[in-house]
């Protein structure tokens, strides 16, 4: 897969308060991060994600490249609605952010959310295209909410002088009954990341996994982050069981007792005695009582004649 460094610029102007896409602009971009994220990071667990705003006053990282999904949820809810987008201002920015990644052999790419109008003129963002493509950067955008024939055009020309190796690519998302982040799974954007739409198709999953979203066990973390820990967790207790069962089978059965022989015979025979090769032993051991007595009489005869002498 991929190992992509992706910095996410979203739409946080006044116009992402309008809910003309459900449940509003605001809310439907933040629902798509969370998919790129676990999108690129799925990919490839080296890869990384950052997160910056181009409303309010000026352009404002959020998030550092990271892969701790828990900074980019804290960064969407901290970011403020207000003001007007600053596009280059913000791409330029998302540029530098990439160029000072830990891990230079991550290919950059910027993914940029834009549902307002576009301010810049079209000869200084052409002039922004080509700068990036210079650079190596990819850039993608999502573009939803004000979708006039004006700032289409721009984003249109922009993708034009962009396009390189690596794609870049421009997703024109219309209001709809679908959520925003179902639409962007289908595009071009996440569609080379090997992420189905969610809901059980069965198309667009590199692997195959038709129903499974693309996500480990068929669970999008983000939507259900409680059921795909409990999942997670069970496959490691199953696993750390079979574990523990294969090293039970591998491991030596005590000290061999071949060198002992069996005994088939009784320890006592029918009079109450031992038996076998023990009683056997005890008879070798024992003197012969006949020997014993010959012996101790000519010791006695000899001690007879030494006192009558």
């Amino acid at each position: 897969m991929v190992l992509e460094a992706t910095m996410i610029v979203v739409d946080n102007s006044e116009s992402s308060r309008n809910g003309d896409y459900v449940p509003s602009r605001w809310e439907a971009q933040s629902d798509a991060v969370n998919l790129i994220f676990s999108a690129k990071t799925q990919a490839n667990p080296e890869s990384s994600v950052g997160l910056m705003t181009m409303g309010g006053k000026g352009p404002e990282v959020l998030v550092t490249l990271t892969t701790d999904f828990g900074k980019i949820l804290d960064g969407i809810h901290r970011t403020k609605i207000r003001g007007s987008t600053h596009l280059a201002t913000g791409i330029q920015i998302a540029g530098l952010a990439l160029k000072h990644r830990q891990n230079k052999s991550q290919r950059q790419r910027i993914i940029v959310f834009t549902c307002s109008r576009i301010a810049e003129n079209e000869k200084d963002l052409v002039k922004l295209a080509k700068r990036m493509k210079k650079n190596n950067i990819s850039i993608d955008f999502v573009a939803f909410g004000d979708l006039e024939p004006e700032n289409t055009k721009k984003l249109e020309v922009f993708n034009e002088n962009i396009k390189g190796g690596d794609g870049s690519h421009l997703a024109i998302i219309r209001p709809g009954p679908s959520l925003l982040s179902d639409t962007l799974v289908t595009t071009p954007i996440l569609s080379a990341d090997g992420v189905a739409p969610r809901g059980g198709a069965e198309e667009g999953g590199a692997d195959g996994g038709g129903g499974g979203g693309g996500f480990e066990f068929g669970v999008d973390p983000s939507t259900d982050p409680e059921l795909a820990l409990a999942l997670r967790m069970s496959m490691e207790e199953e696993r750390a069981r079979q574990e523990k069962e294969d090293k039970s089978k591998d491991a030596p059965k005590g000290e061999s007792l071949e060198g002992i022989p069996e005994e088939n015979q009784p320890l006592l025979d029918g009079q109450g005695e031992a038996s076998g090769s023990g009683g056997d032993k005890m008879d070798e051991d024992k003197p012969e009582p006949t020997e014993g007595k010959g012996e101790k009489k000519e010791g006695g005869g000899d001690g007879d004649k030494m006192d009558t002498a």
